[in-house]
């Protein structure tokens, strides 16, 4: 019997070393923990190492380098190559910091990028040359075609894709695998792609809008020849067989190492099985590649602890769900923020995620990169009034009325993927949700400076450019007159402004209420 392993990380999004950034606790996740498991497959069985994408951006220690030290190479190169990793696949965030960047970062890894589905936009061909890749262990061709989510358009600054076209995954998935087939005959056929499934891999049912984004179980589903599906971008633990293909997605932050085990027997394959590895306390840090990084790590924790200003108040986050429930003086100082940089009177932002911990008492840079965990920008587009209600109609499905009559989270912000950075709040309107109404019927209140909001008048707004593009589903914001663009990273504007405040107060209008009547 013959066997191999393919090793599989997904939405590493730059964690090498066991931490979150939020404080020096060790945690069970990172890259340097990843490589222990990595190692010990490879003493037992033959392996192929590949990255599903969102690989190199996505916490402070990759920001710190893409901002500052662009001249270097991305310290998650090194750690690849160290690993000997034998390709990758682009994700929808190795576009963040612009195509410059991503350039040099596929210039210095010593194994290929795959991408089918992302295409020169005049030519229609690869853009980065390399559609598939055949790899030949014991005597086996196996072929891996790499695509990804041709959503990102919807998201990403304009400036940082010129020139490149988004093909949609499928039917890209379609024509690669016929062509692959025909041209290398391969004895087992791999897509791997940077997306992940729209529906419950069981029972088929919608697990969210099918926008396109994510296409997993349409291709599995559509597409003929396929033996292997790796998924990720939805940041979720899955194994699954759809329609005799073999499916698996490894979480995100290196919480997890997926392995793909085909076992031969003579010319057949006998059996595909795919497992999750999870980090857990009993998994050490490799200390060889904890090693490359640890000057880099230090530079890092000591720009993080920089003290930038005070706070007078209370600006900490205990609870997020409440901050969301009522206007937190944090996020009314970041809608005050957009709208001063742009010069508007409306905002809107979002908390991210559940573990923003807004501003202490002392405010440091790593309570900035804590909260604001994405590299955005911002935008000013020209919105009329009935755009701000929709949008606000949008905002409030994040809610429900839960069995005990309490205002509660709609679980499909929650499940499969958490969407919290979907639920915006607004500054420069007044406004009330009532949650007891029907979605789509919720805005009970609008006003303007004292009078209703007018549905028909424009309005300049500030928001970030994944919101601008239309990002979460706010298709009213898509094809919008951009007044203003703004291409300055959020963090930095946050530091800059703090750092000419001896002083922050922390204060809060409560210009708008979510209620149940």
């Amino acid at each position: 019997m013959q066997k191999l392993s393919i090793c599989i990380t997904s939405d590493i999004h730059g964690y090498i070393a066991p931490t979150n950034y939020r404080n020096m606790i060790e945690e069970n996740m990172g890259l340097a923990k990843i490589a222990t498991i990595m190692k010990k497959i490879r003493e037992q069985n033959d392996v192929i190492i590949m990255d599903n994408g969102d690989f190199i951006q996505g916490s402070p220690f990759t920001y710190y380098f893409a901002k500052y030290h662009k001249e270097q190479t991305s310290p998650l190169v090194h750690i690849a190559n160290r690993l000997n990793y034998d390709f990758s696949v682009f994700g929808n965030h190795e576009f963040n910091y612009g195509l410059e960047y991503l350039q040099a970062v596929i210039e210095n890894s010593q194994y290929p990028w795959l991408s089918a589905n992302i295409l020169d936009e005049e030519t229609k061909e690869p853009f980065f040359g390399k559609p598939y890749l055949i790899k030949e262990t014991a005597g086996k061709k196996i072929a891996f075609i790499g695509l990804t989510t041709h959503y990102i358009p919807n998201w990403e600054d304009p400036n940082h894709i010129k020139g490149l076209l988004f093909e949609d995954a499928c039917t890209s998935a379609k024509k690669w695998v016929k062509k692959v087939k025909e041209l290398e005959q391969p004895d087992l056929l791999v897509v791997c792609y940077h997306g992940g499934l729209e529906r419950d891999p069981d029972g088929g049912e919608p697990t969210e809008a099918l926008t396109g984004e994510n296409q997993g179980y349409q291709i599995c589903q559509e597409v003929e020849g396929i033996d292997i599906l790796i998924t990720g971008h939805q940041h979720r633990y899955i194994t699954a067989n759809i329609n005799g293909v073999t499916v698996i997605q490894t979480g995100n932050n290196g919480q997890a190492l997926g392995e793909i085990s085909i076992e031969w027997d003579g010319g057949a394959v006998h059996s595909i099985q795919s497992k999750l590895h999870y980090v857990d306390e009993k998994i050490h840090t490799d200390r060889e590649i904890f090693e490359l990084i640890e000057k880099d790590e230090k530079e890092v924790q000591e720009w993080l602890d920089q003290p930038i200003t005070e706070v007078v108040g209370d600006m900490s986050i205990s609870d997020p769900f409440q901050a969301r429930l009522e206007e937190h003086p944090f996020v009314e100082y970041i809608n005050l923020l957009q709208m001063d940089i742009a010069n508007v009177t409306i905002s809107c932002t979002a908390l991210f995620h559940d573990q923003s911990p807004g501003f202490p008492a002392r405010v440091t840079m790593r309570d900035i990169v804590s909260n604001y965990i994405y590299p955005n920008t911002l935008k000013v587009l020209r919105l009329k009034g009935k755009d701000i209600k929709e949008a606000l109609e949008l905002s409030a499905s994040y809610f429900e009325i839960d069995d005990n009559g309490e205002i509660a989270i709609n679980p499909q912000f929650i499940e499969p993927k958490p969407q919290h950075y979907n639920y915006d709040m607004w500054e420069g309107i007044h406004y009330e949700l009532n949650i007891s109404r029907p979605i789509g019927e919720r805005v009970t209140e609008l006003q303007y400076q004292g009078e209703p909001l007018d549905l028909d008048k424009e309005f300049n707004v500030v928001m970030n450019n994944y919101r601008a593009s239309g990002g979460g589903n706010y298709f009213m914001f898509q094809g919008k007159e951009v007044v203003k663009d703004i291409p300055i990273d959020m963090t930095e504007l946050i530091a800059d402004d703090l750092l000419n405040k001896e002083k922050l107060l922390a204060k809060c209008n409560h210009n708008y209420s979510v209620v149940k009547k």
